[in-house]
This record gives structure tokens, sequence and C-alpha cells, in this order.
């Protein structure tokens, strides 16, 4: 991962051919993780391939490059808006994956569904229809990333669990299909705020 102790925490690193998520509120170091994993992977695999799906138009490959992101490896994926979109891609890179492969997704919750990008802007949200799509595209692709080699990298922003009185008050989009296939899952918040 890049760092020791998360290293510790994780058994040894980023589970290679599996599914990653990473959850987080705003400035708690999730594409950061990515950036150092993209490192360590470029130095772990010489021939291997990165991809990076970035969604969310805030990253700087300068800033970036400057923390040790092999820019000169990685290929940026721009086509991506939707989680269809996404699938499709996937399946491309799966069909002709034959070395170590790690691909970003920056992030899930960046991602819209087809059926929302045609809805009008005022006929209310749907969310469960982005779920049920993201529980099928990791059904039939997690079994595929462990035979090619691809490690899934997901970047998730963490929501407000709007109408939750007891529990857990934050959720991420894309239902509860991560929890399921995700091989690791870290939760990042800020234990304190300095002024």
């Amino acid at each position: 991962s890049g760092c020791v102790l998360l290293d510790c925490v994780l058994g040894g690193g980023w589970a290679e051919g599996r599914m990653v998520n990473i959850v987080g509120d705003k400035s708690t170091g999730k594409t950061l993780l990515a950036i150092e994993a993209c490192a360590n992977f470029a130095k772990q695999h010489p021939d291997g391939d990165i991809f990076y799906c970035e969604v969310e138009a805030a990253f700087s490959p300068e800033y970036a490059e400057g923390l040790g992101f092999p820019v000169s490896r990685v290929t940026f994926i721009e086509e991506c808006r939707t989680v269809e979109d996404l699938f499709e891609d996937l399946q491309k890179k799966l069909e002709k994956c034959s070395k170590p492969t790690l691909y970003i997704v920056d992030s899930l919750d960046a991602l819209s569904d087809r059926a929302e990008q045609e809805r009008e802007i005022d006929k209310g949200t749907f969310g469960a229809n982005k779920a049920k799509i993201v529980g099928q595209l990791f059904r039939r692709l997690v079994a595929l990333m462990e035979e090619k080699n691809l490690t899934l990298f997901i970047i998730s922003q963490e929501r407000d669990n709007i109408g939750v009185m007891f529990g857990k008050t934050t959720t991420r989009s894309g239902g509860r299909a991560l929890d399921f296939y995700a091989s690791q899952i870290i939760w990042l918040s800020q234990i304190k705020t300095h002024k």
C-alpha cells in the first residue's frame, strides 16, 4: 500500500486480483491511497498495466507525480460517465488482460446510470436502479478479475444516511454490493480538525 501501518492492518498490502473499496468523507486521503497504490504497483509489476478512471474532474497529474504517481505508466479512462460505461470498459480490459493490472475508479459515487442521465432534472431520483446495476456488474466480473489478476480499486464518498436515527448514520452509493464483493474495505474519517 505504501504505508507500513496500513500494510500491517491489511495483512501485507492490497489484495491483488480482488476488489478494494476506500470509503471516506472529503479530504480524508482516499485519492492519496490510490496514488500510492499506483506507485507501488508500478514498482512491483514493471510490465503491469495501470488504468485510472477519474470521474470527479479533480485529479492533478502534476501534483500526483510529485507523490510518486507513475504518470507515464498510467492510462487515463475519460469516456466512463455511467456505471454501464464502467462495466463495458472493464469487460474490454478483462478480455485483453494478459498481465497484472490495476484499475482505479475515482469515484463510484460520481458515476450515474444511463436512466438517470436520460431523466429530466425535475423528475426525481430513483437510487435503487444504480445499486442494482452495480450489484450485477460485480457478480459478473469478480471471478474473472481473480482469474486475470486485475485489481479493482474503488473510491467511494461517504454520504449521510438520511432518516436514520440510530445505528450507522453514514453510507455510500451503490447499495450493499461492495460489502459482499470487496475483499478489503477501508473507511476513512477525520478524528479532529485543526483550525
